[in-house]
């Protein structure tokens, strides 16, 4: 699909549509629609820009390339004035502050804010079934689950409530639901996007990443987010991608986990049309390596063991007394305790109680250090991989979306459905979910800070596969 940033843009500025009448059509959808996608409407606020918009045109002023665009965020995002509920029980009633950096930018671009959107609660989980406001459906089949935990911002993207959205990426959370819902999902290079007013999950390995339904509309989206944070230590200087840099490929070698591919997990369907995606681009003339790595559920256990460990740690603040929703007890220490009980979900508990044991005494060195360790040498692997090949293509999943309702019965089998995105967070490389070669999509990664070359790979496979 061509740029639909680019097409709304000129259909704008030839007056073919007025933004109001624009926003107004994506704000009905977006209240009519049955996905559960939507956890709140931004309505009077996205009026109110879109007639700001419209006022400028009518004056024969230019606009810029976003402005005007509507788009939705994962409720996790700070917007100042909004609910930020995170889909939880805690912070239902909660109302953002300040504005996270990210959004504050496309706000700046003159972009449109329509929906805060539906999630795992605080991010945690890899099916968008773990929030209150009910389980997020696949926008191809109603009957399986959207994936997490950005399910709601893949649906709106998929069924066009929003031109794109902006989801969090930690462990899989952008890249498996595009994969699920059939659209362009990514993770860039850890700290290229300021993480500032993005609630803190797993803090090492948390990501601001944009989806939509082109490769053009991730690359304009990208630039604008991009960039040094004060507010963000942990952010980092990036170079803008141009249209005319990712418009060729230049990879003469791409790799693929051998391990991925073999293991008795992945579903045959998924196996057979990755191998044959592979010998399509074989026939290009790119050569094809297989690489070794750590089994999957190597990677999944270190990821959880630090995943777990940092959310214990994150979520200790929301005991009631800062934030969200206080539960009156006999003394504080009964009243932390029932705030955080009646509150937290069931996934959420889970996490916090694993992350507490992985930090405690006595565990500490046996667990977290030694997740520590095996992330180093996850990180060792990649450098060495990225000595031998320009790229590393895998699937997104190893098997198809789960029903509705399966997940919440097997928490270690959700957990498994991200072994094949995990890797690549723990080393901190950008990864690209596109829509082509198998059911649930395939991924694109780079060496770090190389965001450049997965875009421009993702346009050579879009003329491939």
């Amino acid at each position: 699909m061509d740029s639909q940033i680019k097409k709304i843009h000129q259909q704008l500025v030839s007056k073919q549509i007025t933004c109001t009448a624009l926003v107004q059509e994506k704000l009905d959808l977006l209240k009519q629609n049955t996905y559960n996608s939507v956890n709140s409407v931004l309505d009077t606020l996205a009026l109110e820009l879109a007639s700001k918009v419209d006022a400028k045109i009518a004056k024969g002023e230019s606009i810029g390339l976003l402005e005007g665009i509507p788009f939705g965020i994962k409720d996790v995002f700070m917007v100042q004035g909004t609910y930020t509920t995170a889909s939880s029980e805690l912070l239902k009633k909660y109302k953002s502050p300040y504005t996270a950096t990210a959004i504050q930018k496309l706000l700046d671009a003159g972009a449109i804010p329509l929906v805060k959107e539906n999630c795992d609660s605080f991010g945690h989980g890899s099916s968008s079934e773990n929030t209150i406001f009910g389980a997020v459906k696949n926008a191809i089949d109603p009957s399986l689950v959207a994936g997490g935990s950005s399910g709601g911002s893949a649906v709106n993207v998929a069924k066009e409530y929003t031109v794109f959205s902006i989801g969090g990426d930690t462990g899989g959370s952008v890249r498996q639901p595009a994969g699920y819902n059939h659209i362009y999902g990514l993770k860039p290079t850890y700290g290229r996007i300021s993480r500032f007013g993005l609630m803190a999950y797993a803090s090492s390995t948390d990501c601001v990443g944009p989806l939509a339904k082109s490769i053009e509309d991730i690359r304009i989206v990208l630039n604008v987010m991009s960039g040094k944070d004060p507010k963000d230590q942990t952010s980092i200087v990036s170079n803008e991608i141009s249209e005319e840099a990712i418009a060729t490929s230049a990879v003469k070698t791409i790799g693929y986990f051998k391990n991925f591919i073999e293991s008795d997990a992945i579903d045959a369907q998924i196996k057979s049309d990755f191998l044959a995606s592979i010998e399509k681009i074989k026939a290009k003339g790119i050569e094809v390596k297989e690489l070794d790595f750590f089994k999957s559920d190597i990677l999944v256990s270190t990821y959880y063991t630090l995943a777990m460990a940092e959310t214990a740690s994150n979520l200790s603040r929301l005991d009631g007394t800062n934030y969200g929703n206080r539960i009156e007890a006999e003394n504080l220490i009964e009243t932390y305790a029932v705030t955080r009980s009646e509150n937290f979900s069931e996934e959420t508990k889970r996490r916090i109680v694993g992350g507490n044991q992985v930090l405690s005494q006595g565990f500490s060195d046996e667990i977290y250090l030694k997740g520590l360790a095996l992330r180093d040498q996850i990180s060792e692997n990649f450098s060495k991989d990225f000595q031998e090949v320009d790229i590393i293509l895998s699937p997104v999943t190893p098997s198809t979306p789960p029903k509705i309702g399966d997940s919440l019965k097997d928490p270690l089998a959700m957990y498994l459905s991200d072994a094949y995105t995990v890797g690549f967070s723990l080393g901190q490389l950008p990864t690209l979910t596109v829509p082509q070669g198998t059911s649930t999509g395939l991924q694109i990664t780079a060496a770090k800070n190389n965001d450049e070359l997965v875009l421009k790979f993702a346009n050579f496979l879009k003329d491939t596969i």
